[in-house]
């Protein structure tokens, strides 16, 4: 669907949130519901060294690598950012995002709050960035979602709670939004509403008003001098 509001323009949408708190649901959710208004958004998977779990898909999910092979691309510089998280690692592919950054494509990333301080740091991909953080409820809400997950040992669950500890102290004052995931509906309705935001404040949709602006003004004067 077309929009006369939105363009696809190479905007980079990262959503960050410590293990547990849906950022995954959350983005599907928001994904379905700005594609009929004409905001596409592109998901990037992410690479990682962690086996797949049960009913995981290669390329759908993530790309499994092998450790060895992880390091290489990561030695190669293949990665926009990459981090150890949860004993494994995790990067999103430089050639992927960027070429369709580039070509106009507008993408959403989920990624931990080190990928996302990595990515501030690159002044292009800064300024056409997006940082949102989503928070859960509370600790006692996010060890409840892990637990019911059933995917984790309860070092394992342990672990995640101390890191999502030391991502809400540090990402508090790093995002530009910060969104709490109580109820889906709300946080879909909030991360829409911050996403649409961006939108509206980027270089094309600004240029885009300058252009009709001037067409009214053409149309104006085009009204005034058959009225003589």
């Amino acid at each position: 669907m077309s929009s006369s509001n939105f363009h696809s323009d190479g905007t980079l949408f990262i959503v960050s949130g410590p293990s547990g708190a849906g950022k995954t649901t959350l983005i599907n959710s928001v994904r379905n519901q700005l594609e009929p208004i004409g905001i596409n958004l592109y998901f990037s998977v992410s690479h990682t060294t962690r086996k797949a779990r049960s009913g995981e898909k290669e390329g759908v999910n993530y790309y499994y690598l092998a450790p060895e092979r992880f390091e290489e691309m990561a030695r190669a510089g293949e990665f926009l950012e990459h981090a150890h998280v949860h004993a494994n690692r995790y990067g999103t592919s430089k050639a992927e995002v960027v070429s369709r950054l580039d070509r106009g494509e507008d993408v959403i990333l989920d990624i931990d709050y080190q990928g996302a301080l990595q990515i501030s740091q690159d002044p292009d991909l800064k300024s056409r960035s997006l940082n949102v953080f989503i928070f859960p409820p509370s600790i006692d809400a996010l060890e409840k979602r892990l637990r019911e997950r059933g995917l984790n040992t309860e070092e394992e669950i342990e672990i995640r709670l101390r890191k999502a500890l030391d991502e809400i102290d540090a990402g508090k004052g790093f995002y530009e939004y910060i969104i709490i995931n109580d109820d889906l509906a709300e946080a879909t309705e909030c991360l829409k509403a911050a996403i649409i935001a961006k939108k509206l404040q980027t270089k094309t949709a600004l240029e885009s008003i300058h252009e009709m602006a001037e067409r009214f003004k053409e149309e104006r004067d085009g009204r005034f001098a058959r009225g003589r």
